[in-house]
C-alpha cells in the first residue's frame, strides 16, 4: 500500500509539473509576443499622428475590429493567426492615432499622453506581478466581467447618440475597472492552464490593456481641459 501511496504521489507531482511548465512556456510566448505586438502597434500609431491621418469612423473600426478577431479565433494554431494578429494590433495603433493627436494639441498634451502611458504599464505590471505571485484562480470574476463589459458596450451606444460628457467619463472610469480585471483574469487563466493558446492568451491581454490606455487617456484629457 505505501508503495502504491507514493507511486499515486509521484504521479500527481509529475503531472503537476507537466502542466506547470506548459503554463509557463505559454506565459512564455504571450509576453514574448505582447511585447512584440504592443511595439508594432506604437510605430503604427506614432505614424498616424506623424501623417496627422484622420479617424477611421465607428463602423470601419467596428467592422475592422471584430472582423480581424474572427480571423485569428479561426487560425489560431496556425502561423496565420500570428499575421493575422500582427494586422489586428496595427489597426488598433492606426485607430488611436488620431485620439493622440487631439490629446497633443490640448494644454500639456505631451504630459497627458506619457501620463496615460505611465499608468497603463505600472497598472499592467501591478497586476501581472499579483497574479503571477499569488497565484489565485481568479475565475470567479469571468461572470463579472462579461456583465460589466456588456453594460460598457451599452453605454457606449448611449453615448454615441446622447453626448453627455459625464456619462463619456463614466463609461471610461468603467472600462479602466474591467480591462485591470480583465488583466488578472486572463493571466490567471494562463498560470492554471486555463488558456493554452498564446495567441489568443495575446489578443486577450493586448485588448485590454489597449482600452485601459485609451480610457485612461480620455479621463487625463478631460481633466487637462480644465
Amino acid at each position: 500500500m505505501n508503495d502504491r501511496t507514493q507511486l499515486l504521489r509521484s504521479s500527481a507531482q509529475s503531472a503537476t509539473t507537466v502542466i506547470d511548465g506548459a503554463a509557463q512556456r505559454v506565459l512564455r510566448n504571450t509576453y514574448m509576443l505582447l511585447s512584440v505586438c504592443l511595439g508594432f502597434s506604437a510605430i503604427v500609431a506614432a505614424g498616424a499622428v506623424a501623417l496627422r491621418l484622420p479617424a477611421p469612423g465607428i463602423i470601419i473600426t467596428l467592422v475592422g475590429f471584430y472582423g480581424l478577431l474572427w480571423l485569428i479565433h479561426r487560425n489560431r494554431d496556425s502561423g496565420t493567426g500570428i499575421a493575422l494578429l500582427f494586422a489586428m494590433t496595427g489597426f488598433m495603433g492606426y485607430t488611436v492615432g488620431p485620439l493622440i493627436s487631439n490629446t497633443l494639441n490640448l494644454p500639456h498634451g505631451a504630459q497627458t499622453v506619457m501620463l496615460a502611458l505611465g499608468g497603463t504599464a505600472a497598472t499592467f505590471a501591478a497586476l501581472s506581478a499579483y497574479a503571477l505571485i499569488s497565484k489565485r484562480d481568479m475565475s470567479f470574476m469571468g461572470g463579472f466581467l462579461m456583465v460589466g463589459m456588456i453594460v460598457a458596450i451599452l453605454a457606449s451606444l448611449a453615448g454615441l447618440f446622447l453626448q453627455i460628457p459625464a456619462l463619456s467619463l463614466a463609461i471610461s472610469a468603467l472600462v479602466v475597472l474591467l480591462m485591470s480585471g480583465m488583466i488578472l483574469y486572463e493571466t490567471s487563466n494562463i498560470v492554471h492552464g486555463g488558456e493554452t493558446n498564446y495567441v489568443m492568451a495575446t489578443l486577450s491581454l493586448f485588448v485590454s490593456i489597449f482600452n485601459l490606455f485609451t480610457s485612461l487617456l480620455q479621463l487625463l484629457g478631460f481633466a487637462s481641459k480644465d
